[in-house]
């Protein structure tokens, strides 16, 4: 097992909560977001591909999206993968550019949003959480290595319980933030 590294756990912890920032502000608000689109991916050139490597996504007004296909040939491609994505929307081909208005959202799909984005950071928190096992279980061995006294794991032990309160903290902040702004619309 590898030697205790705090620095190594706040950065994996950090990613948890960057990871679930992102998975949030993909969920939808009643307000255009161009990150609505991020987990769209079409198939093109017989592969997979995100959204964003076949097309510019831009919101030129508040409850619209565009989406400008730089191949012609993708059109019909992109259309699918997009009305596919499950994200409620229906593109409407304008040339060689999509167009997504924003419907409201209705109550009933406001409350799943919210309970979604719980999900979410309950997904975070237990990565969180698990960084901080994998702390405790390298502090553990290299006490059991003689590499450090009982007190210095203790010590330790003692900051990574801070830092993964710290991050569990920002992950409920983060949620929070985002259920009030579904919920408010």
């Amino acid at each position: 097992m590898a030697k205790f590294d705090k620095a190594d756990l706040e950065r994996r912890m950090a990613g948890a909560v960057e990871a679930l920032k992102s998975d949030l502000a993909g969920l939808r608000t009643g307000r255009a977001n161009t990150s609505l689109l991020d987990p769209v991916v079409v198939e093109v050139y017989g592969a997979m591909m995100p959204l964003n490597q076949v097309a510019t996504v831009s919101a030129p007004e508040p409850r619209m999206l565009s989406v400008q296909v730089w191949d012609r040939s993708n059109m019909t491609a992109v259309e699918k993968g997009i009305a596919h994505a499950g994200l409620g929307l229906n593109p409407s081909i304008d040339g060689q550019t999509l167009r997504l208005p924003i419907p409201d959202l209705t109550e009933e799909r406001r409350k799943e949003l919210a309970k979604l984005a719980g999900k979410y950071a309950e997904a975070a928190k237990i990565a969180i959480r698990n960084v901080r096992r994998d702390g405790m279980e390298a502090l553990k061995e290299d006490e059991k290595k003689k590499e450090i006294s009982e007190d210095d794991r203790k010590r330790s032990e003692d900051e990574v319980q801070k830092l993964t309160d710290k991050y569990v903290a920002e992950t409920d902040k983060a949620a929070e933030a985002k259920e009030k702004e579904i919920l408010s619309q």
